[in-house]
C-alpha cells in the first residue's frame, strides 16, 4: 500500500486490510453498507468532495474519472492488490469475494446483475438530476422543463420498483442482495436529502416505502450509511 500514489495523501493504518476511499453519498453508501453487510476487513478514508479531493491527482491515480467510491483490495485476484472503481463493479466483486448476497445459480445471478445495472443506469442518474434541479443550483433555473422531465422518469421508474416489489420483500426472490444494496441510499435520498418525496408522489406508493424500511432497519445499513464519517 505504501507504494501507492493514493497512500500519499490517505496512508493506510491497516495496509491487510481492504481499502475504502468514499463519502456517504448514495453511491458511496453502496460499498461501505456492502463491507459492513458481509463483514470483510477494511479501513475507511473520507475524500472531501467538497474540498475538490477527488480530483487531486493522488485519488486520480485510482480512479482516473474522479468519482468516489473506490477500493484497494491488497488481497485481490491470485492475491495481488486491486483497485476498482464504479460502485457497481465494486458490488460484484465484495460479492463474489466473499460469497454473499449474489445467488450462485447462473441464472438467478444474472437476473440479480440486472437489477444493480437498472440502478447503475437508470434510478442513480434520474434521481440525481431531480437533486441537482429541485435542492441545488438547478432550482433557480426560470425553465422548468428540464426538472419536469426528470421528475417524470423519476415516478415512472419508482413505478418499476413498486411492480416488481409485489409480492416480494426485496427486488430478488431469494432475498437481499446487491441489487438491494445499489439502490437503499438513492432511494433514502430521494425523500430525504433531497427532499423531493411529495415532487414524486411517493405517498402513492406503498411497496417501496415498505422494502425502504426493511432495507433500514437492518443494523449494517445504519453503520454503512455513515461511513466514512462525514465532515464537521
Amino acid at each position: 500500500m505504501s507504494d501507492l500514489v493514493i497512500a500519499q495523501r490517505w496512508p493506510a493504518q491497516h495496509p491487510e486490510r481492504i481499502q475504502l476511499y468514499s463519502l456517504p453519498t448514495p453511491n458511496g453508501v453502496k460499498v461501505s453498507i456492502m463491507l459492513e453487510e458481509t463483514g470483510l476487513a477494511y479501513e475507511p478514508h473520507l475524500v472531501d468532495i467538497m474540498k475538490d479531493e477527488n480530483n487531486t491527482p493522488e485519488f486520480r491515480s485510482l480512479n482516473p474519472n474522479g468519482k468516489i467510491p473506490a477500493i484497494v483490495d491488497p488481497d485481490g485476484p491470485g492475491g495481488k492488490p486491486l483497485a476498482l472503481f464504479e460502485s457497481g463493479a465494486i458490488l460484484l466483486y465484495l460479492a463474489e469475494k466473499s460469497g454473499q448476497f449474489l445467488p450462485a445459480g447462473p441464472a438467478a445471478r444474472y437476473e440479480t446483475i440486472q437489477w444493480v445495472f437498472f440502478q447503475m443506469a437508470a434510478i442513480g442518474p434520474m434521481f440525481g438530476q431531480v437533486g441537482f434541479f429541485h435542492k441545488f443550483a438547478g432550482r433557480e433555473y426560470e425553465d422548468k422543463r428540464p426538472l419536469q422531465r426528470y421528475v417524470n422518469e423519476t415516478k415512472r421508474l419508482l413505478a418499476v420498483l413498486e411492480a416488481r416489489l409485489e409480492g416480494r420483500d426485496h427486488i430478488m426472490d431469494h432475498g437481499y442482495s446487491i441489487a438491494d444494496i445499489s439502490m437503499i441510499g438513492w432511494v433514502r435520498n430521494l425523500i430525504g436529502f433531497y427532499g423531493a418525496g411529495e415532487l414524486v408522489d411517493y405517498a402513492s406508493l406503498s411497496r417501496v416505502p415498505a422494502w425502504l424500511e426493511r432495507c433500514l432497519a437492518r443494523p449494517a445499513v445504519q453503520r454503512g450509511l455513515d461511513i466514512p464519517k462525514r465532515p464537521t
